[in-house]
């Protein structure tokens, strides 16, 4: 849905006025005010026109503002209206005063605040594309903590019985000299045997 350019009313109400009712005056007081200081203060149709304007001008800004609110045709209009405005006042004489020269003035503020706002919200969007590509095109590491298997639980150990106590080493001793008995020499040939003399080589006499 394309935008209506604000700034076209208070414009359209200058040709208006202009074109249409020829005898009206810009310059004459419209309403009169006094103020607290004591001062009266006029207000003539030119001054009503552009408090129109600046209104309208903050409504835009507001309405560019938002996210997605304002199209590139939304800017082209506004550059039309700036333009077409711009051309009356040099072109037409009725139409070279200092009012009608805000209001076009007016209407380039609002092309140029409305692309300035685009162009501020563009740029964060190309970044955080920019960053998606590199991140989606970079490989996938998992820095998530691996998890360490879990040690199976280590069983008590079963209570043994206690030990026997242990001899002291002088008893362990006296009982294996009592246990030693001496050897007896064995011989090979019954005639060595103690108590039988040798056999001699020599005969009796």
């Amino acid at each position: 849905m394309v935008g209506f350019p604000l700034l076209l009313i208070p414009l359209a109400v200058y040709n208006i006025i202009v074109f249409l009712m020829p005898g009206v005056s810009f310059t004459e007081p419209l309403i009169k005010l006094t103020l607290m200081s004591g001062e009266e203060w006029q207000i003539t149709l030119s001054d009503m026109l552009l408090a129109a304007g600046v209104l309208l001008l903050l409504l835009e800004i507001i309405k560019a503002a938002r996210p997605g609110a304002k199209y590139l045709t939304d800017h082209l209009l506004s550059l039309i209206v700036f333009g077409a405005a711009a051309a009356e006042f040099v072109l037409w004489p009725k139409f070279g005063t200092s009012t009608y020269c805000l209001l076009a003035l007016l209407a380039l503020v609002d092309f140029i605040s409305g692309i300035a706002l685009r162009t501020r919200r563009r740029a964060p969007a190309v970044a955080a594309a920019s960053s998606a590509r590199a991140s989606m095109s970079a490989p996938v590491t998992n820095d998530a903590p691996q998890s360490q298997p879990i040690p199976a639980p280590v069983a008590a150990p079963s209570p043994q019985p206690p030990a026997a106590p242990v001899p002291p080493a002088a008893s362990v001793a006296e009982s294996v000299l009592v246990d030693q008995t001496p050897p007896k020499p064995s011989v090979a040939s019954p005639d060595l045997q103690p108590g039988n003399q040798p056999p001699s080589d020599t005969p009796k006499p």
